[in-house]
């Protein structure tokens, strides 16, 4: 049998027999760490895999981000042999990994109880200490197909008869076998730190046409203080939900009568949201900013032109059609009603930049299962705005929004964010502009930006908008999840569709270039990272009551009322208890509604002239005049926005 040669990542290339196991090469050539994989060109593979040519070969390791998803995989196998063992008669569907952990669904008659999945646990871990070798066997498709059949599974048939290979590979560990690309761990001994999350329904496929089937969530990590932390964090998560705080806090509400995914803001949520729209307006107009007011729905042409409708028509609305046959539609963006009014003019290059922005209303199916509290809607108002420049403008335009995004993170005290260029697919014809010198020059453009502006970013393929390249900032939760919140869109396309024009300096008719951008992202979604990121303890300049006061009896109720009157004529968000309550229960209802100031009201304080405010959290100041208070409000409003 002829020799082979395996290139190492240490840069050593060693001469081993074709046919030689991976786990065999890696016996005496290892790197750190505990290894549960390996990459053959590239390509992740088994450990116990065979090498058959020239090749270079990489190790995974269990804590790497390759790792840890074939430890998830493994670990999801490990669940599903557990499940069927206990449950006789359960079928299994799919089950992938998932950022932080993995799910399988299963189709069983009812639901999994908590208890059953406490037993299914106990049953993971009895199997992983038995250390069973998982091997990987591959077979003709047609017998993969009859062995599942008989198995009674038939949801691995339906799955195989999809597939277009005529070999397919399969995963056994002991007498449990599942079709399945791999790679795993070499054994269920090196499944050692897991946790089931919870279970739901969930649609064979995802089409609520289809049969409810029950899911099962777990996280798996390489160790049991790995995950004993990411459950602490789970923990911090749940205290942070915006739809649970939202709840408590009265901040928004989901109602039944109206319909899934179209929130009610509620008053102190509405204060919220009214607070936000007046900072970031204000902000854009001494920016040059003009804001405009554009109808929520058009007429679907608008859509067809500007391509969107062949892009995003199964996430519209459906159309509404009238007697004389006009064809209407919920705008799901705003771009092409801000393309119609800088057509409403002529415009010259002294003209330009022409930066339109809206709080636009905007529309979105999304599937019922998708919905979350704020952050999943299908109703929201997005904090948008399209730039017309020239091209010579491009560089400065989309640094000049970087730096309003740097500002305004600065000023809601958002410090974990990081910067993505978010790239098209470029073998991917349908989804993105098929122009590659449209596509370069953008790209550079904004490469540019961020270099100019200073800041590190990372690279993401696939998650352009299909008219041009982003930037996406990402902000990063509790658990260290990231999400979208600010974007810059550079796009040379609608403006060709729409033959967007100005009159240069030479007299001639010219395309302006657009820049999409969205700073503080919809209201719905920035107001869900809020309550989250400050677990509802609003900072001063943003919560919707800033001042509670409460009095010790009725008899201080007289000087409570002159307060409270004197600090809503200046302007501040203040509510006055006149409950005759004690006064610990009035101060731990304060507590509770997250108000940052709790004033008391006391014989005292009334002889004295002075309130007595107790900080959010439960620290007493000391007693003081009302002008003093004031002035400690105000210094602290300039410390938020780093006025101070």
């Amino acid at each position: 049998m002829e020799n082979i040669h395996v290139r190492l990542p240490d840069g050593q290339t060693v001469e081993v027999r074709r046919g030689t196991r991976i786990d065999e090469i890696g016996s005496g050539h290892r790197a750190d760490g505990d290894i549960i994989a390996a990459k053959v060109d590239g390509r992740p593979v088994d450990l116990n895999r065979p090498v058959e040519q020239d090749c270079f070969l990489e190790w995974i390791s269990i804590d790497s981000p390759d790792g840890l998803d074939v430890l998830r995989h493994s670990t999801a196998h490990l669940m599903a042999q557990a499940v069927q063992s206990l449950f006789p008669g359960t079928q299994v569907t799919i089950g992938p990994t998932i950022e932080d952990g993995f799910y399988y669904d299963f189709k069983r008659d009812r639901a999994f109880t908590a208890e059953e999945l406490e037993k299914i646990e106990a049953r993971m871990a009895e199997i992983a200490q038995s250390n069973l070798k998982v091997s990987r066997e591959e077979m003709p498709k047609s017998q993969a197909i009859e062995l599942f059949r008989n198995m009674g599974e038939d949801y691995k048939v339906a799955i195989l008869e999809e597939i277009p290979d005529e070999t397919v590979s399969l995963y056994r560990q002991g007498d449990w076998v599942d079709l399945c690309r791999g790679p795993h761990v070499p054994s269920t001994g090196a499944i050692k730190a897991f946790k089931l999350t919870g279970v739901a329904g969930a649609y064979w496929r995802g089409n609520e046409k289809n049969e409810m089937l029950q899911r099962i969530y777990g996280t798996s990590w390489p160790t049991k203080q790995a995950l004993k932390e990411h459950l602490r964090l789970l923990e911090e998560a749940k205290k942070r939900d915006h739809r649970k705080l939202g709840q408590e806090l009265g901040l928004f509400m989901i109602s039944d009568a109206i319909g899934p995914g179209l929130p009610v803001w509620l008053p102190k949520g509405a204060m919220v949201r009214s607070i936000l729209e007046r900072y970031i307006v204000d902000l854009e107009r001494s920016l040059g900013y003009q804001h405009v007011n554009t109808p929520q729905l058009a007429r679907v042409d608008l859509y067809k032109r500007s391509g969107h409708w062949d892009h995003f028509k199964d996430n519209m609305y459906p159309l509404m059609e009238f007697e004389n046959k006009e064809e209407l539609v919920l705008r799901p963006m705003n771009c092409p009603h801000h393309i119609v009014i800088y057509q409403h003019g002529l415009h010259s290059y002294r003209d330009l930049p022409i930066r339109l922005a809206e709080l636009g209303t905007m529309y979105r199916y999304e599937r019922s299962g998708t919905l979350s509290g704020l952050s999943r809607v299908r109703a929201m108002t997005l904090n948008d705005a399209h730039i017309f420049c020239l091209p010579e403008q491009i560089q400065s335009e989309a640094v000049g929004v970087l730096r309003l995004i740097e500002r305004v993170y600065r000023d809601f005290g958002f410090k974990d964010y990081w910067y993505r260029l978010s790239l098209r697919n470029s073998k991917d014809k349908a989804n993105f502009v098929d122009n590659d010198a449209m596509w370069d020059k953008a790209e550079s453009y904004l490469r540019q930006a961020l270099s100019e502006v200073g800041v590190a970013y990372k690279e993401a393929v696939g998650e352009a908008a299909y008219y041009g390249p982003k930037i996406d900032v990402q902000l990063n939760d509790v658990l260290g999840h990231s999400e979208t919140l600010s974007t810059v869109q550079l796009d040379f396309y609608l403006p060709e569709r729409f033959e967007l024009e100005y009159v240069d300096k030479d007299g001639q008719y010219k395309r302006p270039v657009m820049i999409h951008r969205g700073v503080i992202s919809t209201m719905e979604r920035m107001m869900a990272f809020l309550i989250e990121h400050h677990a509802g303890n609003f900072p001063l300049w943003l919560a919707p009551v800033q001042i509670k006061i409460v009095t010790v009896t009725d008899q201080q109720l007289d000087y409570a009322r002159r307060i409270f009157m004197e600090l809503k004529a200046g302007g501040w968000r203040v509510e006055l208890d006149e409950r005759n309550e004690k006064l610990g229960y009035k101060i731990r209802e304060a507590q509770l509604a997250k108000i940052p100031y709790a004033v008391v009201i006391g014989d005292k304080e009334v002889q004295a002239q002075t309130v007595a405010p107790r900080r959010r959290g439960g620290e007493n100041l000391p007693s003081m005049s009302l002008n003093d208070f004031v002035e400690r409000l105000k210094s602290e409003l300039a410390r938020e926005k780093g006025e101070a």
